[in-house]
């Protein structure tokens, strides 16, 4: 009896083994579309920035900063012009790198804003600081412009001076993008600060509003810098 018993147990340990396995049951058709998008997402959410990058897709767009929309500063002068003072210097300096230059910015403020509608005289707005300068990981700018009135004589009449400064700190990814965004919010400033700076100290040579009178071009005059000693 003992043999027949094993053989039993045996077949029926086959039985188990043969019946135990359970079939797998495929995923409803839902589930599998929501798996499916759902790794396309993320497949694409890897290849996207690769391919931006190697398109040259995610470079930022840096576009010149212009004022025109801003009121004009309508000055009784024949003429305005332009007299660059300012010389990048140190090792710090960094304003070479900016998309826009603040020199340029301010001389762009200029043209939209500084209107000759007079007979006589003339005004020069003299750029006398528009550096950026670079200290680990803080970003310094600062703004410095005088608007000089001239009379008819060729003597200075009167004068404003604007100024402004802004500091960034913190890490820098993207140097140009830290010094373009630090230019135009200064620009900003000295915007508001000039033209109040403006109106108070040369309110005397200020014109009303005329729609109809014709602005003089302005001119621009860029110092050489100075020599080396």
């Amino acid at each position: 009896m003992m043999p027949a018993e094993k053989s039993v147990m045996i077949d029926l340990g086959r039985a188990v083994l043969q019946f135990a396995p359970r079939t797998r049951q495929p995923a409803p058709e839902p589930i599998r579309m929501h798996i499916a998008n759902t790794c396309r997402r993320a497949a694409l959410t890897l290849l996207l920035p690769l391919a931006l990058a190697a398109c040259g897709g995610n470079e930022r767009d840096y576009p010149p900063l212009t004022f025109d929309y801003l009121p004009q500063i309508r000055l009784n002068v024949a003429s305005v012009e332009i007299d660059n003072r300012f010389v990048p210097a140190g090792r710090d300096d960094v304003t070479a790198s900016s998309p826009v230059k603040p020199v340029a910015a301010l001389k762009q403020m200029a043209q939209d804003r500084l209107k000759a509608f007079g007979n006589a005289g003339r005004a020069v707005l003299v750029i006398k600081d528009a550096s950026l300068q670079r200290n680990h990981d803080q970003i310094s700018g600062t703004m410095s412009v005088e608007l000089d009135v001239y009379a008819s004589d060729n003597k200075r009449a009167g004068f404003a001076i604007a100024d402004v400064a802004q500091k960034r700190t913190g890490d820098i990814d993207d140097l140009r993008a830290t010094l373009y965004d630090l230019t135009k919010l200064m620009m900003d400033r000295m915007n508001v600060e000039l033209e109040y700076q403006v109106r108070h100290s040369l309110r005397d040579w200020l014109m009303s509003n005329n729609p109809t009178a014709t602005p003089q071009p302005v001119q621009q005059q860029d110092l050489a810098p100075p020599p080396k000693r």
